[in-house]
């Protein structure tokens, strides 16, 4: 009986998280819809709301804005309405931090969160996975000695709230694992392991070579 009861539920809350997770953004993304005038919107126009509407039109508006903003025009655009928002007293700290966060993130040039890594926390000899952001600045370079890089420690089994390290470079290992892997990782508390990769059973051409010389 239990193994059924427990079989069961191995199924059905997987399936039953991922739709709660689906419904969660499909949902946000529809109040796009409220952009509209009310006399387009569905409920005007065919008598009941379509779920997933609002989710195509918050997808259409942001390929739309990257298409715009790709040519000379749509740059200074964007250019001038930055250059507006930094006017604005509080709101200007808000967009410019939350914009190199973004910028950051999203670039396909930055580093940060393309790579994981080991760290000893919260002592020494405990180890637990961490993603690379980058490497300390400001003031905070200053006072640091030696080759350090900022870390993001996310905590199980919800990532998105973690702790901001700053460690030496030589104490952390970079694993020969992609972000995907190591968040599925973290997230089933080590309970879905990525494939094993034996480095030792490689053969170095070095080795190999100096066995066999011409």
């Amino acid at each position: 009986m239990r193994k059924y009861f427990v079989t069961g539920l191995l199924i059905l809350v997987p399936l039953a998280i991922t739709l709660w997770v689906l419904n969660l953004i499909v949902g946000t993304m529809d109040q796009s819809l409220l952009l509209l005038p009310a006399s387009w919107r569905p409920e005007a126009v065919i008598g009941f709301a379509i779920p997933g509407l609002g989710t195509i039109l918050t997808l259409l508006i942001i390929f739309l804005t990257g298409l715009a903003t790709r040519n000379f025009i749509g740059n200074r655009v964007v250019a001038l309405w930055e250059s507006a928002l930094k006017r604005i007293p509080i709101f200007n700290t808000i967009y410019s931090s939350v914009k190199q966060v973004s910028d950051t993130l999203f670039s396909s040039s930055g580093n940060a969160f393309r790579k994981a890594l080991l760290v000893q926390y919260p002592r020494q000899g405990s180890w637990t996975i961490a993603f690379l952001t980058g490497v300390p600045g400001g003031d905070v370079r200053n006072h640091l000695s030696g080759d350090y890089v900022s870390v993001y420690v996310p905590t199980t089994p919800n990532p998105t709230s973690g702790f901001f390290l700053m460690v030496p470079r030589a104490d952390t290992i970079e694993l020969d694992m992609n972000v995907d892997e190591a968040l599925k990782y973290i997230v089933s508390m080590g309970v879905v392991t990525p494939e094993h990769f034996d480095k030792s059973q490689l053969i170095d051409p070095k080795k190999v070579h100096s066995d066999h010389p011409q």
